[in-house]
């Protein structure tokens, strides 16, 4: 009987987010600006909103409290690393807002002069990783929703893409910034609600640590599993953030950069600050239940077997909420990749201004398909997530940092950055004793990418596209696209990327 009601809810939720995110975005789907980044004049509140969403995901709900359920306070890590991510985001990234760029394959490009190679290649890897951040939600909405509602694992998986996907190709990134923010709302009071009375059901921080070895319950669970794989957890997350695209169109989309840095360093703080939220509702899971067959299930087990009915039901839409307000955000950035950059690569030219809503609602549906895809291969949330960010993500950010503050990093440098991140982490991924040691492969991947990237530029020549030629190749390309007057793409802007 409570399966029944735990889907309707769900349902009825879903419906209701589909109706708002129509309603608020009704008069904002003129033109592929407006559909893929919100006209770029999203105010600092709602930037707050769908940071904040999209940062409490699937791997800081199901992910990281299922983590918690078997690594104790390890499962505070994910957040940690979140929020340095995003905070460091803010210092160094922010300022890119003046550059009007579409897509992160247009930022890192234009680092090294706009080359077509980088631009292609980053592309490409920007999609499989939109993908992967899909499949992982997926992933873990559906998980979630088969415990909660009874039903078919796979099932559950559908209507979770379903969901999410219906609201994003009806109203396109402004939908999303709405439903994100209200889905923001929501999942922070749930969860905070879900953690206090997990304490009070296992009777307060004492009893967390119930059942569970001396390691779990020490500093950040590092006697469970160690210090060099706790600090490789944090900054694979870290990575994350700060070479994710829709954190990325988070900055292109903002109405300025000061909105754009406040936003993401109260982000950041708030984050900070649930980063113990997880662990708790593991932890205290673990100490009521500790044979629980599948750690990721210790958040639906809690919600469903503990709480009573009605919190159950409240703490249902909280989990969907983290899940779909980070799906719908990635897809928007998968989509917006796939429209700017590789249609660009297989047709030579942008589509046009009045082709590209339909063509992106339409990349909209292919994108979340081949994640749903995806997602049917796999039933671990944090190996997911981890493996796919260190082995796409970390040559993004090498690249993203060299490009941003060493004028002298090239294409060739870039290409090199890239291959040998990618290179590394599969190789540790591949060697069982190498990923034990590491706990996943971000650190070495990053640290290979950062050497190879500045000696393969050190041995190549130096750019002779300045970069004042760089943007204006990039703005030239989108004009058809986005049709912004010539106005707004002065010479100034180049000048502000100094800040």
């Amino acid at each position: 009987m409570n399966s029944q009601i735990f889907l309707t809810t769900f349902l009825v939720y879903v419906v209701a987010m589909i109706g708002f995110g129509w309603w608020i975005s009704r008069h904002k789907r003129g033109s592929g600006d407006d559909f893929l980044l919100g006209g770029r004049s999203v105010p600092l509140f709602l930037t707050i909103g769908t940071t904040v969403a999209t940062m409490v995901g699937t791997g800081s709900s199901m992910g990281a409290v299922g983590f918690g359920y078997a690594n104790g306070w390890a499962g505070a890590l994910y957040g940690i690393g979140g929020a340095v991510g995003v905070l460091l985001l803010a210092l160094l990234f922010a300022p890119v807002r003046q550059l009007r760029f579409m897509t992160m394959s247009e930022e890192l490009a234009y680092y090294v002069g706009a080359n077509r190679l980088v631009r292609n290649l980053v592309a490409v890897l920007i999609y499989i990783a939109c993908i992967g951040w899909l499949g992982a939600h997926i992933l873990g909405g559906g998980l979630y929703l088969s415990w909660m509602a009874g039903i078919d694992l796979n099932t559950a998986r559908v209507l979770v893409a379903l969901g999410f996907g219906i609201y994003c190709v009806i109203g396109g990134y402004f939908a999303v910034v709405w439903t994100d923010t209200v889905q923001a709302v929501i999942l922070f009071a749930g969860f905070l609600l879900m953690a206090v009375l997990a304490l009070v059901e296992v009777g307060g921080f004492s009893g967390l640590t119930a059942g569970m070895d001396a390691g779990a319950a020490s500093f950040l669970g590092i006697g469970a599993i160690g210090g060099l794989p706790a600090l490789s957890l944090a900054a694979v997350i870290a990575v994350g953030v700060l070479a994710t695209p829709s954190f990325r169109q988070r900055i292109y989309s903002g109405e300025s950069v000061s909105s754009v840095r406040r936003s993401f360093v109260i982000t950041g703080v708030l984050y900070l600050g649930f980063s113990i939220i997880p662990a708790i509702i593991g932890m205290a899971t673990h100490a009521l239940n500790p044979g629980l067959e599948n750690s990721n299930y210790a958040f639906p087990f809690l919600a469903t077997e503990v709480l009573p009915l009605g919190l159950g039901l409240l703490l249902l839409v909280a989990g969907l909420s983290a899940t779909m307000s980070s799906a719908s955000s990635d897809a928007i950035a998968g989509v917006s990749t796939l429209m700017r950059d590789l249609y660009t690569l297989v047709t030579g030219q942008a589509p046009s201004a009045h082709n590209v809503v339909r063509f992106s609602r339409i990349a909209l549906v292919a994108t979340i398909g081949l994640a749903l895809a995806f997602a049917l291969t796999s039933d671990n949330v944090i190996t997911y997530i981890t493996r796919m960010i260190a082995t796409i993500m970390a040559g993004l950010f090498v690249c993203a940092l060299l490009g941003r503050f060493w004028p002298r990093y090239n294409w060739q440098g870039a290409v090199a950055t890239l291959v040998s991140a990618s290179a590394t982490s599969l190789s540790i991924i591949a060697n069982a004793d190498w990923s034990a040691y590491w706990g996943n492969p971000s650190i070495p991947a990053v640290s290979v990418a950062m050497f190879v990237g500045v000696a393969v530029s050190l041995l190549t020549p130096a750019s002779r596209v300045t970069s004042e030629q760089a943007l204006e190749i990039l703005n030239e390309e989108r004009r058809r696209m986005e049709q912004v007057p010539d106005a707004a793409l002065t010479a100034a802007q180049v000048t502000s990327s100094g800040q």
